[in-house]
């Protein structure tokens, strides 16, 4: 039996209830986070409190929970729930209000609701056992406030299954110059020899911790180049391997596009490499 928490109360997550005038409901008026974490050890938790408090800020949301009340209660799911393979999924929303209505309340309380589901095993880096992806491609038709971790993610929804349709698993996007931007629910490098490219962060692109702690680890034991920089689609098309980037699946190889096959339709060895040695640092403290 999963254990979620709902305002101040621990409970099992069927007995989970929200008002339906709750602006998380209403409009999406919310934001949200997913935090891996392995053995009871959460991975890059303040750069993912770091983002939260960006996003909330964005949106002109305040909220009576300190980052030290945050970690206590991801720690209390966390042992409720197994200490397992875990992710733990934070929404906060503006709250419940007597009348819908677009411009944010005076006085209204915030919903706090989280809960821990489980994760694959985390990868090491071995080819042999990497879980291989295939994407489709489209053009980015979002709003244009991606960098905000809003749950009002339909856009993301209606792109992924656009891939989902054409037989993929993810897509990814690019924007009316024919740039990269992200994939629906992924950050994405791509590989040319011994340089990893990626594209720099705007409003178009959600700052994801699992690109942060890649480039950053990258940097900091590798010899390979890491290049933040625009990735046009010929770029990707002509990489020799691309990878997708998330919390919970942090560094996977993709092994066609639209059909074509990448690399050799197998997981690359700067691939290997790089999720070997995030594997090494994933429990470092990434500020």
């Amino acid at each position: 039996m999963t254990i979620a928490y709902l305002n101040n109360e621990f409970l099992p997550l069927e007995d989970a209830r929200v008002s339906p005038m709750d602006r998380g409901f209403l409009f999406g008026d919310g934001i949200y986070e997913v935090i891996p974490s392995y053995g009871g050890r959460l991975v890059g938790a303040h750069l993912h409190l770091n983002r939260l408090e960006r996003g909330l800020r964005e949106v002109q949301m305040d909220i009576p929970w300190t980052r030290d009340d945050l970690l206590d209660i991801f720690k209390e799911l966390l042992t409720r729930n197994g200490n397992g393979n875990l992710g733990i999924y934070l929404q906060i929303t503006r709250g419940v209000t007597p009348k819908r209505g677009h411009a944010f309340p005076e006085v209204v309380r915030p919903t706090f609701f989280a809960y821990a589901f489980d994760i694959p095993a985390p990868p090491d880096g071995n080819i042999d056992s990497a879980t291989l992806w295939t994407v489709s491609t489209g053009e980015d038709l979002r709003w244009q406030r991606c960098h905000i971790k809003s749950t009002s993610l339909l856009g993301n929804v209606l792109h992924m299954m656009e891939g989902v349709n054409a037989g993929a698993s993810e897509i990814l996007l690019f924007d009316e110059d024919d740039f990269l931007t992200e994939a629906a629910a992924c950050n994405v490098f791509i590989v040319e020899g011994s340089v990893i490219r990626t594209p720099a962060l705007d409003h178009q692109k959600l700052a994801g911790v699992t690109r942060d702690m890649t480039i950053t680890t990258l940097r900091q034991y590798s010899d390979f180049k890491v290049r933040v920089e625009p990735v046009s689609r010929a770029d990707v098309l002509k990489a020799d391997e691309v990878w997708l980037s998330s919390s919970t699946k942090e560094i996977a190889p993709v092994i066609a596009i639209d059909g074509r096959v990448v690399g050799g339709g197998v997981a690359g060895p700067v691939w290997a490499a790089a999720q070997t040695l995030l594997a090494q640092h994933r429990f470092d403290t990434f500020e």
